[in-house]
Order: structure tokens, then sequence, then C-alpha cells
């Protein structure tokens, strides 16, 4: 999906960029990069390490700019599940990926649902709203935990 994704996503991100008066660097398109090869919800820190594995270059400032700004252009959205850790998504060209947590454990189930998504649509359409997306967190008790 890399190739599908990152020519027009490269092109959202260098207008948008442009419109702040900034410049498509290469660090920012190895942030980009890296973000595309995710695979669901990620972490600022979690990305830093993975992209220092596979020898990317960049600094943490950088990252965390870059992350702000991808939120901006409305490429990545921040999702909050603990209170405590912010989590990220791409949202551009996916399917909504929602996310049951356990209360006691952390522990997640991410999940897409047609019927969700037909839902958001309906519910749009008759305020008379574009949808672009959405985010669903259930927090529920595992059976494991009783």
């Amino acid at each position: 999906m890399q190739q599908d994704v990152m020519a027009p996503l490269c092109s959202v991100f260098r207008r948008y960029l442009l419109s702040q008066n900034l410049k498509y660097t290469s660090e920012r398109a190895d942030i980009l990069n890296a973000i595309i090869d995710q695979d669901g919800l990620f972490e600022a820190e979690t990305l830093m390490t993975a992209m220092r594995k596979s020898d990317y270059q960049v600094s943490k400032a950088t990252l965390y700019r870059s992350i702000k700004l991808l939120r901006e252009a409305g490429i990545i959205q921040e999702v909050m599940i603990d209170g405590k850790q912010s989590h990220y998504q791409l949202i551009y060209a996916r399917k909504p990926i929602d996310t049951m947590v356990c209360m006691r454990t952390g522990e997640r189930i991410e999940f897409s649902s047609g019927e969700l998504i037909e839902w958001r649509d309906e519910l749009c359409k008759e305020h008379g709203w574009d949808p672009v997306g959405h985010r669903v967190v259930i927090y529920a008790l595992s059976p494991e935990d009783s």
C-alpha cells in the first residue's frame, strides 16, 4: 500500500507545509514514510525507535513537530486511549480502526465495523455533513480479569 498512498500524501503534506511557509524536508519525508509503514495505532516513541532501527536520522524534536504538522494537515489523527499516552493513526486512504480497551489491564483490541461506518455516514447525511473519518474507543472489562 505504501506506493499507492505515498504520492498523494506527499502532495497533501507539501501543500499544507507551503500554506504554512514551511519546507518539505527529507526528514519530514522520512517521517511520513515511517508512518505509512505503521499498521494501526502508533506512539511517537515507538515510531522513533522503529525509525532508528531502520537507520533514519531524525531528531525527537523534528519528529514531534512533524507529527503536529501531519495532524494539522489531516493526514494522521491523535487518539487518546488511556489518558496517559497519545497514540496516532494514519487516516488518509485507510479504513477507520476502532479500539476496545480493558480498563483493568490496558489490553487493546482493534477492530473495524462496516455497520459503524454506515451509521456514521447516515448520521452525517442527516445533518448535511461529509464524513471524513471517525474514531471509536470502547472502554470495557475483559472476561479474563473477572
